[in-house]
């Protein structure tokens, strides 16, 4: 329920006002009435109280107006204020708390909601340019980064200049080969020489070139495909070769006299071998290998060797068990021809090592016994080599594994020595030389007709000498 105010436009007194003009406090307008509107002289038509005044209402509050010449009234507020006529002054009725009378402010304060109207636009906007700026921020990096990949990659003009050794391991890829040429100033960037191969897609091989700094990319390229640029200082180490037939390979490779190698090669607890290790063989790893022009014997002996100790304990191979494993996985490279093969022979050995064995201990392998007299690449034995016991590694008469490695094993004879296959194999013969087919017996029996079979094979294949 609502209360009209009192005529004069101030509100009822309590008690409490003591006098106090709440339009004046509440308009900030100073005096009793400055800022509010005049009462009209003459009243005109009156609409009812406490209810806003109609269209008809206005437009007769406009004409009575002007037939008076004066001011239409702004709002059908002031319309009202200027028909309304002077009542009688009425007791104030007093507002409390729980009967709140209606405000009213003077005409120079705006109402709330139209002050509300006026920051909400403010806010709307401020949301408008918060995002605009963050959106702006959020698409800069992802399209500068767009925009980068239109843009050619930085890149050097010409031949270059100086002289640089380029090295190309083993193993590199076009992204490794890249990233070194620019990490060794021969390119301006990584990505105008990777982007160039994956154009051309060449071919690389692994060696040392001799080549320029701050070359263009496609200079670069071209001058690792040039055989004339690469110094050959590259050589191989195949599974089983002996240390010997290794140092000759690595002399080859890289231009290193064959005796500064045998020099560098003659202490083996000083590059870290087992005790027992008389000589670096078996602990040069099977791989190929590439060095520089100015590497020395020294740093080649001992490269060979940490990739073979790196293949030990990648295999799991504690220190003191290498001296061993090296021993049967270098036999087993010499034994076995097929990958299935490996694990096979790998058991056929702890079968003869054992107490059981028929074999009493003997292994009875021919690679052993032609290690001992320094025959490489023979495939049987006669009778006076296998009965002659003047030979260490003469595994038909000493029982047991051979005083060292047989040659120089990779991962495959590691990974069979360390883990045999299961069974009660205690023979085995290669029956047909050209497909490495083996035959693997459990009984003396069953061996000697795969023997028969194997010098039926070599029959008719006399160019092994059958």
């Amino acid at each position: 329920m609502s209360y009209p105010p009192p005529s004069d436009g101030r509100r009822g007194r309590s008690h409490h006002d003591d006098g106090l003009d709440w339009d004046q406090m509440l308009s900030g307008q100073p005096g009793g009435g400055a800022g509010r509107a005049e009462r009209p002289e003459q009243p005109a038509a009156q609409a009812p109280q406490g209810r806003p005044m109609t269209r008809r209402e206005m437009r007769e509050a406009e004409a009575a107006a002007a037939a008076r010449g004066r001011k239409a009234p702004a709002s059908r507020r002031e319309a009202r204020q200027a028909e309304a006529p002077e009542p009688q002054q009425a007791p104030a009725r007093r507002t409390t708390a729980a009967e709140p009378g209606p405000l009213e402010f003077g005409d120079d304060h705006e109402p709330t909601e139209r002050r509300r109207g006026g920051w909400g636009c403010l806010v709307v906007l401020l949301v408008i340019v918060g995002v605009l700026v963050g959106g702006y921020f959020a698409v800069q990096a992802p399209l500068a980064a767009f925009m980068e990949r239109f843009e050619p990659a930085p890149d050097y003009t010409g031949t270059g200049t100086g002289e640089l050794v380029f090295m190309i391991e083993d193993g590199d890829t076009g992204e490794d080969i890249a990233r070194n040429l620019h990490d060794q100033g021969v390119t301006a960037s990584f990505d105008a020489f990777y982007e160039l191969i994956l154009e051309q897609n060449p071919t690389f091989f692994p060696g040392a070139y001799q080549i320029a700094t701050e070359m263009s990319a496609q200079s670069a390229l071209d001058a690792l495909l040039d055989d004339a640029n690469r110094l050959e200082n590259t050589f191989v180490i195949t599974e089983g070769m002996w240390a010997e037939n290794a140092l000759s390979a690595a002399s080859q490779g890289t231009g290193i006299p064959v005796d500064e190698l045998q020099a560098a090669a003659a202490d083996p607890a000083a590059l870290g071998l087992p005790a027992e290790a008389e000589t670096v063989e078996g602990f040069l790893f099977p791989a190929t290998y590439t060095f520089g022009p100015d590497a020395t014997a020294d740093e080649v002996i001992q490269t060979l060797v940490d990739r073979q100790f790196q293949a030990l304990d990648e295999a799991g191979v504690a220190p003191e068990d290498r001296w061993e494993t090296i021993i049967i996985a270098s036999m087993l490279e010499r034994e076995a021809g097929l990958r299935e093969d490996y694990y096979k022979v790998s058991r056929v050995i702890q079968n003869r090592l054992s107490d059981a064995s028929p074999t009493n201990g003997l292994l009875q392998f021919d690679s052993t016994v032609h290690y001992g007299i320094g025959e490489d690449g023979v495939i049987t034995t006669t009778d006076a080599e296998r009965a002659d016991a003047s030979n260490p590694y003469n595994s038909y008469v000493h029982p047991g594994l051979p005083p060292g490695p047989i040659g120089n094993p990779g991962d495959l004879g590691i990974d069979a020595a360390l883990n045999p296959a299961d069974g009660t194999w205690v023979y085995f013969v290669t029956v047909n030389l050209d497909t490495g087919e083996t035959v693997f017996s459990t009984t003396l029996g069953e061996h000697e007709a795969a023997v028969q079979q194997y010098l039926a094979w070599l029959a008719d294949h006399p160019e092994y000498g059958g």
